[in-house]
């Protein structure tokens, strides 16, 4: 099988032991070394079926990952040659490529409509039916998409495209964008997430550093909050109301939603240039990628939110 910068790890099952006298809201539960890996890491992925996480070797190749579960099936996006290549069950069989052509990166997977979304070159949304593997459409945007989130229930994707200064409302059903929320001053907004009990899009901006919360039918803001440097992932723990937030400056910000507003409860120090993460609810962790330093080898480090 060809190199594609990639990792599986054993997630959430035997992480060594440690110690931690963080924020109460996070604790450092253990660590899942990585072996030899140097430069960054990016995209994280989940095969709970398998208890396994996919872990992108930015450094060695630029990748992204998504876990299709009805077919078990992995994508990983290539940004380097554009391609996609997929991979089928437990002993990762290659199943296929997909060439998009230029700069493929974030992958999404909607099992509802029955659809893989991978972002890819100057501005679109490939789409992609897991049954037969094959490209079947394309949703044109501005700009090339960062970090993108679906809204199945209401057939919507939240799209960040920076260099067209917006964040993107895109119809599954048509297949093309039907709206725009403008970030005026905002700028570098490659992180989000989206809550769909709350119906909001949280997007984290890194110039400046904020966090700003959108109400998703109609792109209001309902809060601009302070945030780390560098953010790269965000994610919403809805059992607890709250965001979690991975920075390469080496925290993680925490916030916490009372009486309608949003207040940061944690800063927990991670390590220099630990931006990618994953929070899986279905295991409560949160998985945070830090990159070899001079001190310390790659790992990924295994938070457990408290209470």
């Amino acid at each position: 099988m060809m190199r594609i910068g990639l990792l599986v790890a054993s997630a959430g099952l035997a992480v060594a032991s440690a110690a931690w006298a963080g924020s109460p809201a996070l604790e450092l539960e253990g660590k899942i070394p990585l072996g030899k890996v140097s430069g960054r890491i990016d995209h994280l992925a989940v095969d709970l079926d398998h208890r396994r996480l996919f872990v992108a070797e930015l450094g060695n190749d630029s990748v992204g990952v998504g876990y299709e579960p009805t077919t078990d099936t992995l994508y990983v996006a290539n940004a380097r040659d554009g391609s996609v290549h997929l991979f089928q069950g437990a002993a990762l069989v290659p199943a296929g490529d997909i060439a998009l052509g230029d700069d493929a990166d974030n992958v999404r997977v909607d099992t509802r409509s029955n659809r893989v979304f991978i972002g890819y070159g100057s501005g679109a949304l490939a789409v992609v039916d897991p049954s037969s593997r094959k490209r079947v459409g394309d949703i044109a945007l501005k700009a090339h998409p960062e970090s993108f989130r679906l809204d199945p229930s209401h057939g919507r994707i939240f799209v960040n495209v920076p260099d067209a200064a917006e964040i993107a409302v895109v119809d599954i059903a048509s297949g093309r964008q039907i709206g725009g929320w403008p970030t005026r001053d905002a700028r570098a907004n490659f992180p989000m997430a989206f809550d769909s009990e709350t119906r909001q899009v949280f997007v984290a901006f890194r110039r400046p550093a904020r966090l700003m919360v959108f109400g998703a039918d109609d792109g209001s803001v309902h809060a601009n909050l302070d945030l780390c440097d560098d953010a790269d992932d965000v994610f919403v723990d809805a059992r607890r109301h709250r965001v979690y937030v991975s920075c390469g400056e080496g925290v993680v910000d925490i916030f916490e939603q009372r009486a309608g507003k949003y207040l940061r409860i944690g800063h927990v120090a991670t390590a220099s240039g630990a931006r990618t993460s994953l929070f899986v609810p279905e295991l409560d962790r949160l998985f945070v990628a830090a990159r070899a330093t001079f001190q310390q080898p790659a790992a990924i480090w295994v938070f457990r939110p408290v209470p």
